[in-house]
């Protein structure tokens, strides 16, 4: 079963989430700020990661730069889930790795299928 990082401060919307993905077959554990996405990510060297950019401690952006500089996690597909739709955030997030950038509010069925495309299945 594919693993699933989700980064994400807001519950409600870590919930949803989390219910969408585990319906669509994938195991999922959620982080509620940067550094326990960083320690969550290390641990569980997911098959993907969800992230948000607004998050306490460390932000989208600083987690992953960190995941992009670490030779065991840079590997690892990121898809930005952020409200900051302005095109230098989509441009910023795509340049630094990220492989795909959501808006929120999102479309959760939209979602599992970017997730699909990523994971392949």
């Amino acid at each position: 079963m594919s693993r699933i990082v989700v980064a994400e401060d807001d519950r409600a919307i870590a919930r949803l989430i989390k219910f969408k993905l585990e319906r669509g077959g994938y195991q999922v554990d959620v982080a509620e700020d940067g550094a326990k996405a960083v320690e969550e990510i290390n641990k569980a060297r997911p098959d993907l990661v969800l992230l948000d950019v607004m998050m306490p401690v460390l932000n989208g952006y600083q987690v992953l730069k960190k995941i992009k500089e670490d030779q065991g996690l840079k590997d690892i597909p990121v898809i930005m889930l952020t409200a900051r739709g302005q095109e230098k955030d989509i441009v910023k997030g795509i340049e630094m790795g990220s492989l795909d950038y959501i808006v929120k509010p999102f479309r959760p069925a939209e979602l599992l299928a970017r997730v699909n495309r990523v994971i392949k299945r």
